[in-house]
């Protein structure tokens, strides 16, 4: 299979018949050639966090994966910074093959939490479908959670991590896909842990996106276990097992995934799992329009929703 990363719109003039399969986010023509329906993204550089008084830097921490770090500019200006910060690892959203934690509009998204939460970000870079089927992006993601927990001695391979971040609160976060990736993260934890000091105190979903026997999810992963695979659809035991003590669950009203958003936080009640569960619903908004348009005042009310649920105000 083979990706449009590089690939000029002129490259994809293709007719109705030379479609194999269609999905919602790409086309399987009948040549092999898979068309990702990109949308335009405009990347920036790390010195874009200035603007938001944060300071940002691009880490490769293996061949197939990257993050983008936030931290709080003040943080070196401070008389007094003994106080440690919250890390959040965050996954950004795209039907597991668009989108890039180095857009403006994810890096935008993670300044303003830095900036307004007074936290250290940590914002993965994945692999993408069909360059890398599934589930790379899940072992990448799996990676990069690793790779946080690793500084929780102060001695991992990231200064500002080792300095400034409390590896003793971490909150795993992602939207859309990147929200079901946080699910299957918290799952593994409950399974196998995290080494010693590093804990995971909470997970954010915003519009997430499971689903059971997602035909497209299901073709990016050609070694998916049937209709019920875990990692789109829940399973009770994994539900069970969630390795934090609370979750804040971001819905919209009019998203078409609404119904499985909601769906995941009533059964992650009922399934046995000794946590709290918080439920945030934005009225006539539709899917991930928090990052489509900062500018709405919606998206601001989120933004301050996860500023509270990290420091756990009611």
């Amino acid at each position: 299979m083979s990706s449009n990363t590089n690939s000029s719109e002129s490259e994809w003039n293709y007719s109705e018949s030379d479609i194999a399969k269609k999905f919602l986010f790409f086309n399987v023509l009948k040549d092999g050639r898979i068309h990702v329906f990109t949308p335009t993204s405009k990347m920036v550089p790390p010195s874009f966090g200035s603007t938001f008084g944060v300071l940002i830097k691009d880490v490769e921490i293996s061949k197939d994966v990257s993050v983008r770090v936030f931290l709080p500019s003040s943080v070196l200006t401070s008389a007094c910074t003994t106080q440690k910060l919250p890390v959040v690892l965050f996954i950004h959203g795209g039907g597991f093959c668009m989108r890039s934690a180095f857009s403006e509009d994810y890096t935008r998204f993670g300044s303003h939490i830095t900036a307004d939460a007074n936290v250290i970000v940590v914002s993965v870079e994945y692999g993408l479908f069909p360059a890398r089927p599934l589930p790379a992006c899940y072992d990448d993601s799996w990676a990069a959670l690793e790779w946080v927990a690793s500084h929780s001695k102060g001695t991992g391979p990231e200064p500002w991590l080792n300095d400034y971040g409390d590896l003793s609160r971490i909150f795993v976060s992602g939207n859309s896909a990147g929200g079901t990736m946080s699910h299957t993260l918290l799952a593994k934890v409950g399974s196998i842990g995290l080494p010693e000091g590093a804990k995971i105190e909470g997970m954010i979903l915003l519009h997430p996106y499971f689903g059971e026997g997602d035909k497209m999810w299901m073709f990016m992963c050609p070694t998916n276990l049937g209709p019920r695979d875990p990692r789109m659809k829940p399973a009770v035991e994994d539900l069970a097992r969630i390795a934090c003590g609370r979750v804040l669950v971001v819905l919209a009203e009019k998203d078409f995934l609404y119904g499985v958003g909601k769906l995941y936080a009533d059964e992650l009640i009922k399934s046995g799992w000794n946590g709290k569960v918080e439920v945030m619903e934005n009225k006539e908004k539709e899917h991930c329009f928090n990052i489509n348009d900062h500018t709405d005042p919606e998206a601001s009310v989120i933004r301050q929703r996860i500023v509270s649920f990290i420091h756990n105000r009611s």
